[in-house]
């Protein structure tokens, strides 16, 4: 177990290269299973999420090794189509395997999800999906159990823009028996990079990243090679970081079109900002201001990943903001922890209420999901003395070396083993 020992109140100062997306890797990952040959993906983040993936695939009995920020995949030895229970509450993103394997398999046995406690994450959406694309599906012991010897197109509308939907039916269809099209589907870059992964291996979609995705099947498909996009999200966070502390920070391979709707709120918060083809730049060398109400939404609306790290900004600006979260009920338990750092945070249902104070201080916190410990790193870079954060594996789970990123711009922060 480890934890993270900070010391705030030093200005952020340096470059960072953003790592790949958390939220992309892993549906390219297990797009990987349906190649006939190997695939070699490039600008992989080293995550807790993608090693658990590197368990998926073994235990499926594909070969798969890792050099540096490149993992190779060939599944030609697959030899399993189930995923145990114990690595699908590890790792809810495990899901996103079921179209793939039932592509491959035509059946799959996978356990029921889990993932970081911020509220349900319903599958349903997949289920009903894959049932109308004719596959049997039953749940059954904790598992979810289907079977397809070949999978049909069908018209699918979500009801809601699920990213892992849209991503299943997107694996489910590439390799089915004619034309799928969904509507309403998700629009996050995470689906456009799916998207063009797969055709990069023989598949036929079009519109990824748009309302509405059409897929032609495709009776096979081959390797590839493929480059991750950067990660927003982590993108978005080391933004704030430099904020937080009167600081300046340089993000290079950092993509400002996925990201416009944080850039946006980080302007009128007061941070100077500056998009060029390297990356993305931003400097703020006064106290940030309030924002009036932030909504989560669906892409390309405010994204709920980034929700956590501006309740930490807001928490040391000048005035009150309100957030409203729309997507996940429980996605507010960290601001208990940033209580203890001194911020004035209120929480009522799906919105909290935060009211800047001029000063954070160091605290013993602990990290129960994954950008909620985001927003405890920050808030204890900004603070005045030392923090000690625990839970730091919840952390892990999508931030590649937090602490060497933060401590090489002038971040005092350690990582100590207990």
């Amino acid at each position: 177990m480890n934890k993270l020992i900070v010391d705030g109140g030093s200005p952020m100062r340096g470059e960072i290269k953003i790592q790949g997306a958390k939220n992309a890797v892993l549906p390219i990952l297990a797009a990987a299973i349906m190649g006939d040959g190997g695939c070699v993906i490039h600008n992989c983040p080293w995550l807790r999420d993608v090693e658990k993936t590197g368990v998926v695939l073994s235990q499926l009995g594909c070969e798969w090794k890792r050099d540096g920020g490149d993992i190779y995949v060939d599944a030609s030895d697959m030899n399993d189509c189930r995923i145990d229970e114990r690595l699908m509450r590890e790792m809810r993103s495990s899901i996103i395997f079921l179209g793939a394997i039932l592509s491959v398999c035509g059946k799959a046995e996978v356990g029921l999800p889990g993932g970081c406690p911020i509220g349900l994450r319903p599958i349903d959406l997949h289920i009903k999906a894959l049932r109308q694309m004719g596959v049997l599906v039953k749940e059954e012991h904790g598992y979810l159990n289907c079977e397809c010897p070949r999978i049909k197109g069908a018209d699918i509308h979500l009801d809601f823009p699920s990213v892992g939907a849209t991503e299943n039916i997107m694996l489910a269809a590439v390799k089915a028996d004619g034309r799928t099209v969904i509507t309403n589907a998700a629009r996050e870059p995470e689906i456009a990079d799916l998207s063009n992964f797969l055709n990069a291996m023989g598949a036929d979609i079009r519109g990824a990243g748009t309302s509405v995705i059409t897929i032609n099947g495709t009776d096979r498909l081959h390797g590839a090679e493929y480059t991750v996009m950067a990660d927003r999200i982590v993108a978005q966070t080391y933004l704030i970081a430099a904020m937080m502390t009167g600081g300046e920070v340089m993000l290079t391979g950092a993509e400002p079109q996925h990201m416009q709707a944080g850039l946006s709120v980080l302007a009128e918060m007061g941070g100077k900002i500056k998009k060029n083809s390297n990356g993305v730049y931003i400097k703020c060398d006064s106290r940030p201001r309030s924002v009036h109400i932030l909504r989560t939404m669906p892409y390309p609306g405010f994204a709920t990943d980034a929700q956590s790290p501006f309740v930490a900004l807001a928490a040391i600006a000048d005035g009150t903001s309100v957030f409203v979260e729309n997507i996940f009920e429980n996605r507010f338990r960290y601001a208990d922890e940033l209580a203890r750092m001194g911020a004035d945070i209120k929480v009522e249902g799906r919105s909290a209420v935060v009211r800047g104070v001029e000063r954070l201080y160091g605290a013993h916190t602990e990290a129960y999901e994954l950008r909620g410990g985001a927003a405890l790193v920050l808030a204890a870079a900004a603070a005045e003395g030392r923090s000690e954060i625990t839970g730091v594996e919840f952390i892990d789970r999508g931030y590649e070396d937090i602490e060497g990123n933060l401590s090489r711009c002038g971040i005092r922060i350690n990582r100590v083993r207990v």
